[in-house]
């Protein structure tokens, strides 16, 4: 352009990229609501670390397809919306699944308990209250969690309520318990030495109730009522370790939860997809399997 001294108007290409580029339909599937349209409970303000988002990304099906609410990580302090938010939604997205990213608060936006669960428990019930509009199944609603997201996660899969059907609200009125759960490196183990204290910290503040820890420790809060689980840790994981994913295994042996616990040996905390690291890069692999084999993933026959 700068060669034939031309100016274009920055309109004209915006107009232009929008007539030719074939990927820009597939991004008006993408968009973000807030969770609660006349403000969040316990708002502080109406500043954007104030309002708790969906961030939506429907994948094109022509009949209706299952959904991912995503948790990103980040010790209850702030979300790594990059490998453990955008990109898992991609994952979903590649496997037929609307995914729902939930930019949930946190104590980097000034919030602890129990802003966090409100947040996740209204994104399942979002889902399901839009589910005709999104061209979603509501029976086949599942939560992915990250680190303290998979700690948020847990909560989510072991405290949840049918909804309140004399609410005025018609999001409230839907379950909020997740029909699956997927758990990554999570932190479950709250007051054990093995847990995240910067989590814990976080979450509760620094001098908590002890009986309000026990009360966020999920293994304990496991139930035969507990939604199928899939659990990944890695053996190499010092900043959580694995036993936090193995007593949430443990306690869905003792109630006859189904679901599967992988144990990878290499890697970091944080690994997300783990992409360049052997071995453990096949956790999307079978976590996928699994969904298959429990029906919440369509199969896709080659």
């Amino acid at each position: 352009m700068r060669r034939l001294g031309l100016t274009i108007p920055a309109t004209f290409i915006v107009a232009s990229l929008l007539l030719i580029d074939p990927t820009h339909a597939a991004d008006a599937k993408s968009f973000d609501i807030p969770l609660w349209a006349n403000g969040a409970p316990g708002a502080k303000g109406k500043e954007p670390k104030d309002i708790p988002l969906a961030m939506v990304r429907l994948p094109a099906s022509d009949s209706p397809t299952g959904a991912l609410v995503i948790c990103p990580g980040g010790g209850y302090g702030g979300l790594a919306m990059g490998h453990e938010g955008n990109e898992m939604a991609e994952w979903a997205n590649q496997m037929g699944l609307a995914a729902i990213i939930c930019d949930y608060r946190h104590k980097g936006k000034d919030y602890g308990h129990p802003a966090p669960l409100q947040d996740a428990q209204r994104a399942i019930r979002t889902v399901r209250a839009k589910a005709t509009e999104w061209n979603i199944d509501p029976s086949r609603v599942g939560i992915l969690g990250f680190s303290a997201g998979g700690h948020l996660a847990s909560t989510v899969l072991t405290k949840f309520d049918a909804g309140d059907s004399q609410s005025a609200d018609a999001i409230e009125q839907k379950s909020s318990r997740p029909d699956y759960g997927i758990l990554a490196y999570p932190v479950i183990l709250f007051g054990q030495p093995a847990t995240h204290k910067g989590s814990e910290r976080n979450l509760l503040g620094p001098s908590p109730d002890p009986k309000l820890v026990e009360s966020f420790q999920s293994d304990l809060n496991v139930t035969k009522e507990t939604p199928p689980t899939f659990l990944f840790h890695t053996l190499e994981d010092k900043g959580v370790p694995p036993q936090n994913s193995v007593a949430f295994f443990a306690a869905m042996i003792r109630h006859g939860v189904a679901g599967e616990l992988h144990v990878f040996e290499k890697g970091a905390h944080g690994l997300g997809l783990a992409k360049k690291t052997p071995g453990t890069s096949e956790w999307p692999n079978v976590c996928r399997r699994w969904l298959e084999a429990k029906q919440f993933v369509t199969v896709q026959v080659k």
